[in-house]
């Protein structure tokens, strides 16, 4: 695996002491909605940042006004620490992919990357040297010549990447970037993506709302909802750690428990939930009173399997399984409880004699370790 990731999966830690944009108590009403609401946030200098929310929650208005397309009502954006207030789009060290591509149809490739070098008029020998070069970065230099009819989703999307990039922008911003492409050919655009914009060393701010996407390019990324970014961080920390049940039911699948804090000490706490017949142990503190009112998040893959009872009488639960999925790689299992609860387990299929695997109808039991749940307040 490459790009961003390293070789235990967790995304290469950014160089915080280079900010490139800053954006300070951005405000943007369209009348009385609010579509951005007192966003402030950092980006730095090289990293991939995606916004991820929901349709409507103000992360494409917000891309729209670090390009210089709307204003803020209130609130200023800085870019490599110049105010742009007063400075228009073309004016810009920024440029922007949007999600149609939209691509010269009558225009060859090489016509469509060349577009913008030619409007700033620059001479023969340089627009020529530059497109070559960025068409080869993309591994499109052979298909210079087609039409963007003649080419693959995927191919018009980096026609696109290139078109943006040979104008050598400082910042690039990218709104729903794979949105139009298959989910196989998503999965490897992304990777060239990162490897691409390790390559060159531009910022990257990237809108989506697929979190598979966000988890993947990401070095950090901003969970937007109803115009306010909620939670900033790695993608590990917002999966793993997420500060709101919004958060953790918004990425990814999590089961949420109800329950109420009963023992609460500095290196674990006690959840008594009346969702389970056992209560739920887990191996660090949070600060909340004694008797507050808690959700335990715990996600699917976390939760184990079984048709024999645990030894422990905690983090436990016995059902019965209503439902399986086979996705190839792995099973997803809904398993009702007892208390009337459905759960959702992730199992790999690391087995394949189907002899060996639990079944529709089975009783089984439900158990996950201390360090699994992530306790959030009400």
């Amino acid at each position: 695996m490459t790009g961003k990731h390293t070789e235990n999966g967790h995304q290469r830690p950014v160089d915080k002491t280079n900010e490139y944009v800053r954006i300070e108590n951005v405000t943007k009403r369209f009348g009385d909605f609010v579509a951005v609401d007192n966003v402030s946030l950092s980006v730095f200098k090289g990293e991939i940042f995606c916004l991820l929310g929901g349709s409507g929650c103000g992360k494409t208005t917000l891309l729209r006004m670090l390009a210089g397309f709307e204003a803020p009502t209130s609130g200023r954006i800085f870019i490599d620490g110049q105010d742009m207030a007063d400075t228009l789009p073309y004016e810009r060290p920024v440029n922007m992919m949007f999600q149609s591509y939209a691509l010269f149809p009558h225009m060859s490739v090489e016509k469509n990357v060349a577009f913008g070098l030619e409007q700033e008029k620059l001479p023969r020998k340089e627009i020529d040297q530059r497109v070559a070069e960025m068409l080869d970065t993309v591994k499109l230099g052979e298909l210079a010549r087609r039409k963007p009819h003649q080419l693959s989703g995927g191919q018009r999307q980096r026609v696109a990447l290139a078109r943006a990039l040979v104008k050598r922008p400082k910042l690039l911003l990218l709104d729903e970037p794979l949105g139009a492409l298959d989910k196989k050919l998503r999965e490897a655009t992304q990777f060239e993506l990162i490897n691409l914009q390790e390559k060159l060393g531009v910022t990257f701010i990237v809108v989506t709302h697929d979190q598979e996407e966000a988890m993947t390019l990401a070095s950090r990324m901003g969970v937007m909802d109803r115009g306010e970014i909620v939670q900033v961080g790695t993608p590990t920390e917002i999966y793993e750690y997420p500060s709101s049940k919004f958060v953790a039911d918004f990425i990814g699948s999590v089961n949420m428990f109800e329950g109420r804090l009963i023992e609460d000490e500095p290196n674990f706490i006690r959840i008594q939930s009346p969702e389970l017949n056992s209560t739920i142990y887990v191996d660090h503190g949070i600060s909340a009173p004694p008797g507050a009112s808690v959700w335990a998040a715990i996600r699917p893959e976390k939760i184990e399997i079984a048709r024999e009872e645990p030894e422990s009488t905690e983090n436990r639960a016995r059902g019965v399984v209503r439902d399986i999925a086979y996705m190839g790689d792995m099973s997803i299992y809904l398993v009702k409880i007892d208390s009337g609860k459905m759960v959702r387990v992730t199992l790999p299929n690391s087995v394949r004699q189907l002899s060996q695997r639990i079944s529709w109808d089975e009783t089984v039991w439900l158990s996950w370790d201390a360090s699994s749940p992530v306790v959030l307040p009400q």
